[in-house]
């Protein structure tokens, strides 16, 4: 397993969209984590991205999903019953989720493994093209991510939170431009670890290659998981992509319009 720990790719601006991001997906976690369990299901399934509801937006029929409710029985005791939730096809909500999704996070360790990828390599894509392109390029790349996503799964009731597609986006187009860059990695091997140094190419590509192996494995055993890997998948590739382009069109480094600088490589 890599956990990648510092980048030897400096930055001259300070990654302001990069902070508020952070912040602004800490401060949601904060607030949902001290919802009940009930409300905080009610959140998820109304502000994740449910793949079921895009079908909402032509056939106009509810949709029924269960969720867990602890009832109290007794003085001495509560039971643990599932009771129906009905999600109205309420075009507004559906197409809010698409965004919202990318801000809700499950636990303290989905977080922060999303934050901590965003800040390491989110810095240098925002140097790199400036404040507002990067904030586009994260959230349409988070769109695309989610549509990857909903091609593979189109029936599913499991609704998708988190700001992985996004990150992924952002792994992508690091990844391209600056595909030689050295990066501090942790490396577990089974009771062994060790600090080394490995190119980004390496580091992102083994975790682009783990996600599209879990993404091909769900859809051999045909079983949808909690984990939206082809979301992962096409964030990659959509940051990939999209990188070129827009350095071509925002690039910042010099004030030359090119989407790799010499010195990366």
């Amino acid at each position: 397993m890599f956990i990648p720990l510092h980048d030897d790719n400096p930055i001259r601006r300070t990654p302001v969209v990069t902070y508020v991001l952070v912040a602004v997906n800490v401060l949601v976690f904060i607030w949902s984590a001290r919802l009940g369990d009930l409300q905080q299901q009610l959140l998820v399934y109304r502000h994740g991205f449910v793949p079921l509801r895009i079908a909402q937006l032509s056939a106009r029929q509810p949709i029924v999903v269960p969720v867990e409710e602890v009832v109290h029985v007794s003085f001495f005791g509560s039971l643990e019953v599932q009771r129906p939730l009905q999600l109205d096809p309420n075009p507004r909500e559906i197409w809010a989720s698409l965004f919202t999704c990318m801000f809700l996070h499950g636990s303290w360790l989905h977080l922060l493994g999303n934050m901590w990828f965003l800040y390491l390599f989110g810095n240098n894509v925002e140097d790199r093209l400036g404040p507002l392109p990067y904030l586009i390029l994260y959230l349409g790349g988070g769109l695309i991510a989610s549509a990857s996503h909903w091609l593979f799964e189109p029936r599913s009731t499991i609704p998708v939170i988190g700001a992985s597609g996004a990150v992924a986006v952002i792994l992508g187009a690091y990844t391209i431009a600056w595909p030689w860059a050295r990066v501090q990695t942790l490396v577990f091997l089974l009771f062994f670890f060790t600090v080394i140094e490995v190119p980004a190419l390496v580091v992102n590509g083994v975790w682009f290659l783990g996600q599209l192996v879990a993404g091909q494995e769900s859809l051999r055993r045909a079983t949808a998981g909690g984990v939206a890997w082809w979301a992962h998948v096409g964030g990659f590739i959509a940051g990939a992509l999209l990188m070129p382009l827009f350095s071509a069109l925002f690039a910042r480094n010099n004030n030359q319009p090119k989407w790799f600088d010499e010195s990366d490589y």
